[in-house]
Parts: C-alpha cells; sequence; structure tokens
C-alpha cells in the first residue's frame, strides 16, 4: 500500500509500505494492505511503519527505528485516511 505522511513544513515521507500503525484516540490500531476505507484523528504517540523504507536526508532527524527495525514518527496530534489501498497521514 502508498503511505503519505504530511507535516505542516513537508512531505515527511512517501512510498509503499506493508502496514502502518498509529496513535488513535481509543489506542493503537494497525492498517494492512487491503484495509476497509477509515478516516480517524490520532493522538500524541508513535506512528510506526514496516516495510523497505527510505526516508529523505532532510528529515532524517524526525524518525527513529526501534528493536524490530520499525521506522517510528512520533507526532502530537493529526489524522489518518486509507482509501483504495492509499494512506495519508496529517501529522503535527
Amino acid at each position: 500500500m502508498y503511505l503519505e505522511i504530511v507535516s505542516p513544513e513537508a512531505t515527511l515521507f512517501s512510498g509503499e509500505v506493508t502496514s502502518v500503525t498509529v496513535p488513535g484516540m481509543n489506542g493503537e490500531f494497525q492498517i494492512l494492505n487491503g484495509h476497509a476505507a477509515i478516516v480517524s484523528l490520532l493522538q500524541e504517540g508513535n506512528v510506526r511503519v514496516e516495510g523497505n523504507i527510505t526516508i529523505e536526508e532532510a528529515n532524517a532527524s524526525k524518525f527513529s527505528k526501534d528493536a524490530t527495525g520499525k521506522v517510528i514518527l512520533p507526532i502530537a496530534s493529526g489524522t489518518v485516511e486509507m482509501s483504495d489501498n492509499r494512506v495519508i497521514i496529517l501529522a503535527d
């Protein structure tokens, strides 16, 4: 599936991924390929992305990796939309 993470300053990431875990208002949830369409508010927490991911050098300082190799982006809040295997995260 295709993921795009956008902040007020710039597009932080765009590319193909295998899964995305986001901090929803009622707890974390994971989005996989073929997930039903969804729109949800996000709260403070970490966006975890799995797949063969390349982060542009200009944005690399915003991301880290956990022990399992997932790429992590801390956010203060935001929204996520999933439709037609395309995930868009608007993050603060």
